[in-house]
């Protein structure tokens, strides 16, 4: 799997070096390059936006200048995604569906917004990781390159996946680990059983239980 990345900030992605993304990344598992637009400036000081036409507050990212930096990637048969609060939710199901992509292209937008014109000429789906307004899109794109990484084969273990929350439409069940007894509390005495069944039964009750309390508009 590969990222391009457009961005006025590359800096802001150094955390995707590290954790599970990065031992992907030194196993070639996946590919995240990072695309600085302001290099694809043909201002003296490198200007990459202007004013809005017909007036308002901030400044917009212009197009020809993004057309340069999308032009000198390889991707013909990429899918291009620009991270916009006016896009289709990111969900697991999509997801899963992005991790099936062999080339994605991130475009980051900032400031007031991006010239319409280019979001037009490059872009195939606009994706929002919520319903709010963030400074830039170097955040939503690291969220979406991270959740869609986990899904590529070889980067997790494929059981991790399969009962981990929202994989099988519920919320997880709760984890327990050493030691055995913490503050006074017990680990579940099924968990301790080695009965594999009533384990597995227990824990799709517990699902169950908390997905109805935390998140009844799931169920």
């Amino acid at each position: 799997m590969k990222f391009d990345v457009l961005t006025l900030f590359p800096e802001m992605f150094e955390p995707l070096k590290s954790s599970i993304i990065g031992k992907a990344i030194e196993k070639k598992l996946i590919d995240i390059n990072i695309i600085n637009i302001r290099d694809f400036s043909e201002d003296k000081h490198k200007k990459v936006d202007d004013t809005p036409y017909g007036g308002g507050a901030g400044m917009v990212m212009k197009p020809d200048v993004i057309d340069r930096a999308y032009q000198s990637i390889n991707g013909e048969n990429a899918k291009v995604i620009y991270m916009s609060p006016q896009g289709k939710p990111l969900n697991q199901e999509k997801v899963e569906i992005l991790s099936k992509e062999s080339h994605i292209v991130l475009l980051c937008g900032h400031y007031e917004g991006i010239d319409q014109r280019i979001l037009d000429k490059i872009v195939d789906e606009e994706i929002s990781i919520g319903d709010y307004v963030l400074t830039g899109g170097e955040i939503p794109a690291m969220v979406l390159i991270d959740s869609v990484s986990r899904y590529v084969d070889g980067v997790l273990n494929q059981d991790s996946i399969g009962e981990e929350s929202f994989s099988n439409g519920l919320l997880e069940y709760p984890q327990y680990t050493r030691p055995e007894i913490f503050d006074g509390k017990s680990v579940p005495e099924i968990l301790l059983s080695g009965h594999h069944e009533k384990i597995k039964q227990w824990r799709k009750e517990k699902s169950l239980e908390i997905t109805k309390m935390k998140r009844p508009d799931l169920l």
